[in-house]
Parts: C-alpha cells; structure tokens; sequence
C-alpha cells in the first residue's frame, strides 16, 4: 500500500476547501480506506472540526518548523488527522532560511505514505510556502469551486502555481479534478458557470456536485463528520458519491 496525496486548494476564499476535506476523507474512510487528513490552515477549521480542540500540544507547525515527527491523532475508523495550530500563521517566516524548505511535508510524509490509501492536505487560500510544500508532496490537485461568479483570473495563477511546480520540482503533480460547492441548479449563472469551467477543464470537472445545504454549513460545529451530523443530508449523499467518483478515476 502507498499512499494517493490529494491537495485540497483554492486561494479564494469560502469555496468549501476545509469542509470538502473532512467530508471527502470521512466517505473514504466509511468505504474501508485507511486515510490521513492533514490541517495545513492556521485558522484550524479542520482539526476543529473532527476535534473540538483549539490548541493541540503538536501541530503539523512543530513538524514543518522545529523537525519533530508529524503529530498523527486517530479521529475514526480508518480516518487520522494531522492538526494545525494558530503558530502555523507565522510558518512562511519560520521556514524562509530552511535548506529546501518547498519539500519539507514530501520528506516527514515519507515514513507515512505506507500506512494509507489517501493522504489528504487542507490548504490556506494562499499560495505561499505552505500550499507549495502541498503541491510538492502530492500527487494530485482538486480545486473546489463555487459557482457564483466565474474565477477564471484566479484559477489562471493557480494554474501557474501547478505548472511552475511540476516543471521545477515535482513532475508528478497532475490535476485531479475540479468540483462543485454550494451548488443551486435552479440557478442560471450556476449551470452558465459550471459550462464555462467544463469548457476549460473538460473531463477534469467531477460529475458530483455539491449541493447548497445548511447541514454542512452547521457540522463544524458539533465535532462529527456530516455522515455522523446529518447521514440524510443532500451533504452527506453529494460527498459520498464525490467520493466513490474519486475512487472509480482511481481504479
């Protein structure tokens, strides 16, 4: 067994980065995979999320900054979490002077990668040296969109971002898809979106989308995964056929 690194990213804002994470590792690890999350946000929305702490003794900031083990913590059946904490706010100046500090996560995932199915990495809405310590470690990039105003410009820079990666340092980073939150398909502008982005990504756009539910807007806050919160919810059946979507691209 060796690990599929997926980085989660996005450098918008509120496009369901940190929700789609829990939600896509949850199903994954309810589908008898061994996953690890890893919470590479100092707003720490992830590791909140699956465990109501706000301050965890070791955080994934001790691993990147001070060389300790990465922090594994078991959050479910099959699921682990790699929490973040606020310190990871200063990280970007912490690591300028590292030798190679770009494949710093690559490097402490090396012992890990035999342990899972999926590693999944929650990113900042930046593309600082957080993200590209991501990028560098993974194998794929989904990039969560909502549909409420085309982010064409953005999505542009993250491409370059992708593409200045896979050319300088890790090749085998492709695109692995492109999804949907927040989803409303009475809404013209949003079947107008999702045409414009299929046009330009093609086969990449997941079929799954993920429609507008508050069940997923209220999970964080009650330390369960949505399938625990609200197993009924158009939440909770969008993301567990997202991810049956993810493991059928991967067969």
């Amino acid at each position: 067994m060796c690990a599929k690194i997926i980085t989660i990213a996005n450098h918008k804002g509120g496009v369901g980065k940190t929700t789609s994470t829990a939600s896509i590792g949850s199903a994954l690890a309810m589908l008898r995979k061994k996953v690890l999350l890893i919470d590479l946000d100092a707003q720490q929305n992830l590791s909140f999320t699956l465990t109501q702490d706000e301050d965890p003794v070791r955080s994934v900031y001790h691993a990147l900054v001070k060389d300790e083990p990465l922090p594994i913590v078991k959050v479910g059946k099959n699921l682990d979490l790699v929490p973040a904490s606020l310190e990871l706010a200063r990280a970007e100046i912490d690591m300028a002077t590292k030798i190679a500090r770009e494949g710093i996560l690559k490097s402490l995932l090396e012992d890990h990668v035999g342990n899972y199915d999926y590693v999944i990495i929650d990113c900042p809405p930046s593309l600082g040296i957080i993200t590209t310590n991501a990028l560098v470690a993974s194998d794929e990039l989904f990039i969560p969109l909502t549909a409420e105003a085309l982010p064409l410009k953005g999505l542009t820079m993250l491409d370059d971002v992708v593409n200045e990666v896979r050319k300088r340092v890790n090749p085998n980073l492709s695109l692995g898809g492109v999804f949907f939150t927040r989803y409303n398909s009475r809404k013209k502008l949003n079947k107008d979106i999702v045409a414009n982005i299929e046009k330009r990504y093609g086969d990449k756009v997941f079929k799954t989308k993920i429609r507008e539910n508050i069940a997923l807007a209220e999970m964080p806050l009650s330390g369960q995964s949505i399938f625990e919160y609200d197993p009924k919810s158009n939440g909770a059946i969008d993301y567990m056929e997202l991810a049956k979507e993810i493991l059928k691209r991967n067969k």
